[in-house]
């Protein structure tokens, strides 16, 4: 009899250990969880405030470069890819054709001295500018904690309680190929 309250204490207590275990799992996972949806947070109010500059750009440069209809077209396309965006994959995909037309877009306005002068035009792009390199460094924060979110649940005994979940690795915040390569600028 002494025996068999012994073998129950043991079951017991392994027990309590195995559920203070996956408490302890499930406790980290949404805590990662957390940590890169409040990074994809910080980048998705700067990516708005970006998207909501491009109207008064496209405007702004509308009346000096007549010639470059293209340019904005695929700036205002861009625009509305990401408002249309519904995935984060979408939004990532999107906001690259939008880093990568307004590349564009400043590139050709090089070529009108009177839009360069123009003080609107200037202010905005600086404020763009500026919004770029808070994204380039939020994103790199985002990325790391995708990272050790998706390490954690890759891993053994974590992968168990992640798939019992259905926590599935998380997409990084990747450019395009395209964006790898200055953009080709043409006037002809």
């Amino acid at each position: 009899m002494a025996l068999g309250i012994v073998v129950l204490l043991v079951i017991v207590l392994v027990v309590i250990v195995v559920v203070v275990y996956g408490v302890s799992i499930y406790n980290g996972l949404v805590r990662l969880r957390n940590q890169y949806e409040k990074a994809w947070s910080n980048i998705d109010v700067l990516l708005k405030q970006r998207v909501d500059m491009i109207p008064n750009l496209v405007e702004t440069c509308k009346g000096y470069m007549q010639h470059e209809r293209g340019t904005l077209e695929a700036v205002t396309n861009a625009r509305s890819q990401w408002q249309q965006a519904s995935s984060r994959g979408d939004q990532i995909e999107a906001t690259n054709q939008i880093a990568g037309a307004l590349k564009s877009l400043f590139a050709v306005a090089e070529n009108y001295p009177e839009l360069k002068a123009n003080q609107n035009f200037l202010q905005l792009q600086t404020t763009i500018e500026t919004i770029e390199n808070q994204i380039a460094d939020r994103r790199e924060s985002y990325n790391d904690a995708v990272n050790l979110f998706n390490t954690t649940v890759q891993q053994v005994p974590d992968l168990f309680v992640a798939r019992l979940l259905g926590y599935q690795a998380a997409p990084y915040f990747k450019i395009q190929e395209a964006e790898r390569v200055a953009p080709k600028v043409s006037f002809s």
